[in-house]
Formats: structure tokens, C-alpha cells, sequence
């Protein structure tokens, strides 16, 4: 009693430097990296979230038939392999040079910025050159927006870009995640036995690694609204398919396509929203405010999270709702309408600086001309400052 006491609140306090990570992650690499490596430091935070289910689901399975009590002790001892990693990582990692510039601390964002540079005679004047772009982005910022507290996530232009980063991330738990990624236990409940459902959960994660590796060059390439869009449609017609196949009574073929349809489920996740849910949020909110939008919008998805595994177990559970895979009807529905909802409000921020993004949600440019509008940033002869052409 005393021992699951114990775990109970130690996995409650771990939720602190979780939501840390999951927040300051995504905002910080955005920040400290170029633009070209902007989309793949922002989406590995899902990587690491993959890399983790992956071992994860290997140490399960190799201890699936222990029966004394390393078979919990063990994993959770192997956790403790992280920290020191974090600990170095952090002794080595440099402030973020948008936070300087927007403390007025312009001489060490200058410094920050020159050790990301390989050195050449000219990294010092590239350096001031970058920190000077930041410091005329952030001045931009001041005048569009002015505030940095949490309501102002909430006001004028900030308020579609608040909403985008929140929809994104709530994505990732409309497009039935809490139901594909109970693989192990759907399995069990659709017939498989325990060592082949732990067999596919493993081959699941080991899918979702790969395609999260696979979407770091469809990121570069195709942008993140198509990819994102992409993959819901493709979940979507996923979950509607393992619903549909529910109705072939006790069919042995019809669960093992149950079953590969959640492994595909897995690899277009991994290949869409799961690490392009991570990109936008860091890419479309305001430098001044990113750190206070992705916390809400990462808010926004803890809650509705928390609904989700309540529910899932009931649909699941065969004492309860026992819905079994029409339980893929319900996440399809809300997966569609996320589908829909992107369609119209989502817009294509690849290969746009901080700047351009803060013109265009200004001038209010309409979701399907953000990927081809052109920016004004400079005054040019006849052409004023910050002026979006269609």
C-alpha cells in the first residue's frame, strides 16, 4: 500500500519537469536554431517521445513472463539512466538569443548566436547582422502587439495564432491517439494473445521511430499544413475502417487487419501530426509571447488528454461499454473534424522567418495565401515596410 502510494506521488511530481520539457523544449530549439534546422530540432522533441515508447515497449516485452517483482521494479530503475544525460546537456546549453534581445542584453545574443556559427573571418559580422534582424522583429512585435502576459495570447492577431497552436496540439488527441496507442490492450481485447499484442506494440514503436525520422525530410520538402492535413485524413479513414471491421463477428482475419490498420494508424501519426504538431505551435506564435502560447496550447491538450484516457478504457473495457473497434468510430469523428478545421485555419509557415510570420497574421492574410504571399520587410522604392503582396 505504502509503496503504490509512493509511485503515485513520485509520477505526480515527475509531471512538473515533464510539462517543462514539453513546453520549453519546442520554444527554445525554434529559438536557438536556424531557420533551415528550425522544423527538425522543433519536431525531435516528438522523436524523443518515440525513441522512449520504443525502448519502452522492448523492456515490457523482454520482461512479459517474469513473474517476480522486477518485472515493474526493472523498468522503472532504467529510468534513472536520463538524468545524468539532461544534467550535461543543460551545463553545456547557451541562452536563447531571442530571450536576450528581448531582455536588451544585445551583446551576448551577438556572442550566443557566434558560437552557433562555424568561425570565419566573417562569422562576427554575420552574427551582428542576425541579432540585428531579432532586435527588428521584436521592435515589430512591440508595435503590433505591445504586451507579454497570458491574456494578450488572447487579443487581437494573437488570438488566430493562440487558436492555431492550440488546435494543433489538441490534434494529437482527436486523431484517436489514446486509442491507438492502447494497442497492446485493444489486442488483447480483440483476441490476440498477450505475447503476440506485445510482439505488435513493439513493432508499432519501433514503425513510429521510423516514420518520425521519415518526416524530417517531408517537413523540409512538402511544408506543414499539407503534411499535417495528410496525415489526419489518412488516421481518419484508418479509424473508420477498424470500426467497420468490428462488424465481422469474432473473425480471426478481421482483427489482424484491426490490428495492422493501428500499426499504419502509428506510422502516419509518426510521419504527420505527431512531430509536425510540434513545429507549428513553436512557428506561427509571436517571439514575445512563444513560451506563454505553447504552454496553453500544450494546456489545452493535457486537459483534453486527461478526458480521453478516462474514456478510452471504458469503450475498450468488456465489463463496460465494450465497444471494441467501434470504438474507431468515435476518434474518426473527431479526427474529421479536426481534418476540417485545418482546412480552413491551419496556414503554411515553411520556410517563413519569425518576421514574415508576424506580418502576415497582422495583415490578416487568409489561410490558403500565407504559402505563396510575398513580404515587404524593408522599405523598398515605392513598396512601404512590412507590406504583404497577394
Amino acid at each position: 500500500m505504502i509503496t503504490t502510494l509512493l509511485v503515485r506521488i513520485a509520477l505526480t511530481l515527475t509531471s512538473v519537469p515533464w510539462g517543462f520539457f514539453a513546453t520549453i523544449g519546442p520554444a527554445y530549439a525554434s529559438e536557438a536554431c536556424p531557420l533551415a534546422l528550425r522544423p527538425y530540432l522543433t519536431a525531435y522533441t516528438n522523436m524523443c517521445f518515440a525513441i522512449g515508447q520504443f525502448i519502452g515497449a522492448g523492456v515490457l516485452k523482454s520482461l512479459i513472463n517474469r513473474p517476480d517483482q522486477w518485472s515493474w521494479r526493472i523498468p522503472f530503475a532504467l529510468q534513472w539512466l536520463w538524468p545524468p544525460f539532461l544534467i550535461a546537456a543543460w551545463f553545456f546549453m547557451p541562452e536563447s538569443p531571442w530571450w536576450l534581445v528581448r531582455q536588451g542584453r544585445t551583446d551576448e545574443a551577438i556572442g550566443v548566436v557566434e558560437r552557433f556559427m562555424a568561425k570565419t573571418p566573417t562569422s562576427s559580422d554575420q552574427a551582428s547582422a542576425q541579432v540585428a534582424m531579432m532586435v527588428h522583429t521584436n521592435n515589430t512585435e512591440m508595435e503590433l502587439t505591445g504586451g507579454t502576459s497570458y491574456l494578450d495570447c488572447f487579443k487581437g492577431t494573437d488570438l488566430r495564432r493562440t487558436e492555431i497552436a492550440c488546435v494543433v496540439f489538441l490534434g494529437q488527441v482527436t486523431c484517436g491517439a489514446q486509442f491507438a496507442y492502447s494497442g497492446t490492450y485493444f489486442f488483447e481485447q480483440a483476441g490476440l494473445s498477450a505475447d503476440n499484442a506485445y510482439k505488435l506494440n513493439l513493432g508499432g514503436t519501433a514503425i513510429a521511430f521510423v516514420g518520425t525520422f521519415i518526416s524530417w525530410f517531408l517537413m523540409s520538402r512538402f511544408g506543414r499544413r499539407g503534411i499535417y492535413m495528410a496525415g489526419m485524413a489518412m488516421m481518419s479513414a484508418c479509424l473508420f475502417v477498424i470500426g467497420c471491421l468490428t462488424l465481422a463477428h469474432n473473425d480471426n482475419g478481421a482483427v489482424w487487419a484491426q490490428s495492422i490498420l493501428c500499426i499504419v494508424w502509428l506510422f502516419s501519426f509518426s510521419l504527420s501530426v505527431g512531430p509536425v504538431g510540434w513545429a507549428i505551435p513553436a512557428e506561427v506564435s509571436s517571439t514575445r509571447l512563444r513560451s506563454k502560447t505553447i504552454v496553453l496550447a500544450r494546456n489545452s491538450y493535457y486537459v483534453t488528454q486527461v478526458v480521453a484516457n478516462v474514456i478510452q478504457p471504458y469503450m475498450l473495457n468488456p465489463t463496460e461499454w465494450n465497444w471494441r473497434g467501434k470504438t474507431g468510430f468515435f476518434w474518426f469523428s473527431f479526427a474529421f473534424v479536426t481534418l476540417v478545421w485545418a482546412f480552413f485555419r491551419m496556414p503554411e509557415t515553411r520556410g517563413r522567418t519569425f518576421e514574415e510570420i508576424d506580418v502576415l497574421f497582422a495583415a490578416k492574410t487568409p489561410t490558403r495565401k500565407f504559402k505563396k504571399a510575398k513580404v515587404n520587410i524593408y522599405d523598398n522604392p515605392g513598396v512601404p515596410a512590412n507590406r504583404v503582396v497577394y
